[in-house]
Parts: C-alpha cells; structure tokens; sequence
C-alpha cells in the first residue's frame, strides 16, 4: 500500500473513519493510560495519599506512560526526538485527557473505590470498570478526531 492509501488526514468526516480503526486508536491509548493509570492508583493507595493525591499521580503517570508509547513507535520510524514529542502531543492528548476524566470520575464516584486497599476486589473491579468505561466513551470521540485528521490520524504514517 502506498503513503497516501494510509493517509487519514484527507478524511473529511467520522463516517469516513471505521469503528474499527478509533477502536485500535483507543485501545493503543488505553495500554499507555492504563499503565499509568494502575501503576499510579496502586502506588497511591499503597503510600496512603489522599484521593486527589493519587488521582493528580495517576493522571501524570497516564499521560507519561501513554506519551512514551507513541513515541517508542515514531521513534523508531526514524523522526528525531523532538518531532517525536510533538507527534505524540498532537496524536494523545485529547484522547488520554478523556479518558483521564472518565476513569478518575468512574474511580471517585464508585462508593469506597479509592479507599479500598491493593487487596480488594472492590479496588481492582472499578479499576477495571473504570478503564472499560473509558474505552467505550474515548471511541467515538477518536474517531471524530481522526475523520478530521487529528488524533492517532497523525501518527498513522508511522506504523510500518
């Protein structure tokens, strides 16, 4: 396939845009975003930070995390570190912002979610509820984003 067969950016609309292809968009996303999203809600808890502590920690960690990983692919397509960033920043951020509002909110408004310790099905369960209903909110909306050329729509010319 040549460059401009995989090219999202002539995209006029999301009807142009599969459901499958915001769907791999989003779930590339969600591994960044969960990473940091676990790694900073189990460190939360296991320090003892107050929620807002640790939401502020998983959010942080989320967007690093999820940065890094787009990266890690444009960089090895051969764009130098600083186009990389810029790359990553015009390719994750709406999404990962998204679905840091959706998680953090599931998280908070599930009774006795963020207290609950490492140890308990409660913890673990909105977690993992949380991050689905992440996933199934940041879909649509990457694939609006990337119907306009936005989005994982500029990264796309990355993937080999």
């Amino acid at each position: 396939m040549t460059d401009a067969a995989h090219d999202h950016s002539t995209h006029t609309s999301s009807a142009t845009t599969s459901w499958r292809t915001a769907a791999t968009a989003t779930l590339h996303c969600l591994t960044g975003c969960a990473i940091g999203e676990v790694l900073g809600m189990v460190l939360g808890t296991a320090l003892g930070l107050h929620n807002l502590g640790t939401v502020v920690l998983s959010i942080v960690l989320a967007f690093a995390f999820g940065y890094a990983l787009t990266m890690r692919g444009v960089l090895r397509a051969g764009v130098s570190w600083r186009a990389a960033v810029g790359i990553a920043l015009a390719a994750d951020t709406v999404s990962i912002a998204v679905m840091e509002v959706i998680d953090n909110t599931a998280m908070l408004a599930i009774p006795g979610a963020m207290d609950a310790g490492l140890a308990s099905g409660l913890f673990w369960g909105s977690l993992v509820g949380s991050l689905a209903l992440a996933f199934v909110v940041t879909t649509p909306v990457n694939r609006w984003l990337i119907g306009r050329g936005r989005g994982h729509a500029v990264v796309h010319r990355f993937h080999h």
